[in-house]
């Protein structure tokens, strides 16, 4: 049974107030760490074992340095946040690896009090533009300590949280690739109409059901460009703005991420408010390999909040007798031809007009519409139900995670 017991005595130490029974230590006498060797261009798209690399992001590599349990955190960046694992891996130069950990620590309960800790790292990082660590911060960090066995009880109630955020996000995925393959085999493979007669197409470039129409985007669909905005009418904080929709959303290739910015103006219409569920598309990309630009997302918004506000960096696509979940997967499908409809040389920006006039869509009858969204359209709506539910779950798990990495609440019994 889950037992918590509020604590009352404290004592007061160079990272705040903790249990009386607590003790602190600095990292590098409870723990080895060592930077990466690998160089940023030698990651490998077929490489087998995970490759951390110095902003956080996880790569591949066809080698490994460590085969251990580590903390995993980047070195420079803004947010520091830790990763854990197990097992085989590879890091980038400026990456650190904490490992080897003496008996009085255990390496989860570090992987939680890191999501803590990086706030002293990111006050100690050194540079202007681009915030470095460098070894001996990670020496001198300073760590609560409650018994190992505290220690175990703390990342097991955290971890629970973890794993059903992870549950939730694998559901998700499977989801969403259910809904590709079903529009595969509908709409690209032609599988269920394999028996009907078939007419080349010269858009398209192939043969399709006969039929079926072949309209431009700007024909069945209507696009909103988001709301010009300015660096100050910008903030981080849920509680002084409006929910925010920026490229940040988009998933390379099309999908949706929860990675909000919060408006403070007020010079919004009607036009470039989003809802849940609704169809966006990135009209700007700044990643070399163009994979944003012309990528779609269906809109999913923090529970509690009912509306949002997009910016001018995408558009919102409003099907006119359409089924929007066939729309949003057809350009998930091409986003790579979406791009080259986009121009620039270290900013793409999607040419909405040519878009509009040149981006070509098979469009089958009207019933045949109607069945592939009764299929799909579940999928979707469980799509957003746990999106919605993994951030409550992170907001709980947040809110928990200072009050049991500084004893301020005990786990007593698990």
């Amino acid at each position: 049974m889950l037992k918590f017991k509020k604590e009352t005595e404290f004592k007061e130490t160079e990272i705040g107030e903790i249990p009386k029974d607590w003790e602190v230590k600095k990292l590098g006498d409870i723990a080895n760490i060592k930077t990466g060797k690998t160089n940023v261009q030698d990651a490998v798209p077929d490489g087998i074992y995970p490759l951390f690399d110095r902003s956080g992001q996880l790569k591949k590599s066809s080698k490994y340095l460590f085969d251990t349990e580590a903390v995993i955190v980047p070195g420079e960046g803004k947010d520091f946040l830790p990763n854990y694992y197990i097992g085989k891996f590879d890091l980038h130069q400026r990456t650190y690896a904490i490992f080897n950990f003496k008996q009085e620590l255990m390496g989860k309960y570090l992987y939680f009090s890191m999501f803590l800790l990086r706030y002293y790292l990111k006050e100690w990082a050194v540079g202007s533009t681009v915030l470095s660590l460098r070894l001996p911060i990670f020496n001198q960090l300073l760590i609560p300590l409650p018994s190992p066995s505290e220690q175990s009880r703390i990342a097991t109630v955290l971890s629970w949280f973890d794993n059903l955020i992870e549950n939730k996000k694998r559901q998700n995925e499977i989801l969403e690739k259910t809904a590709m393959a079903i529009f595969k085999s509908w709409f690209i493979d032609f599988e269920p109409f394999k028996n009907e007669e078939f007419v080349y197409n010269e858009e398209l470039d192939r043969e399709i059901p006969k039929g079926w129409a072949i309209k431009t985007l700007g024909e069945i669909a209507k696009l909103n460009k988001g709301l010009s905005y300015r660096s100050d009418e910008l903030v981080d904080d849920s509680t002084e703005g409006e929910i925010f929709i920026t490229l940040k959303i988009f998933k390379k290739g099309g999908g949706f991420r929860p990675q909000y910015k919060y408006y403070q103006g007020n010079r919004y219409s009607d036009e470039q408010q989003v809802y849940d569920g609704e169809l966006v598309i990135a009209l700007t990309d700044m990643t070399p390999d163009a994979k944003v630009v012309g990528a779609p997302a269906l809109v999913i918004l923090p529970p509690g909040k009912d509306k949002g506000i997009l910016s001018l960096d995408a558009a919102k696509v409003i099907c006119q007798n359409i089924c929007k979940e066939y729309i949003y997967l057809y350009l998930k499908y091409s986003q790579e031809e979406n791009s080259t409809f986009a121009n620039g040389v270290n900013v793409l920006h999607l040419n909405l007009e040519l878009f509009k006039t040149g981006k070509f869509i098979p469009l089958p009858p009207q019933p045949i519409l109607q069945k592939f969204h009764n299929l799909v359209e579940p999928l979707f709506q469980k799509i957003i139900l746990n999106q919605k539910e993994i951030m409550v779950l992170r907001k709980i798990r947040d809110a928990l995670l200072p009050q049991l990495v500084f004893g301020k609440s005990r786990v007593e019994a698990i």
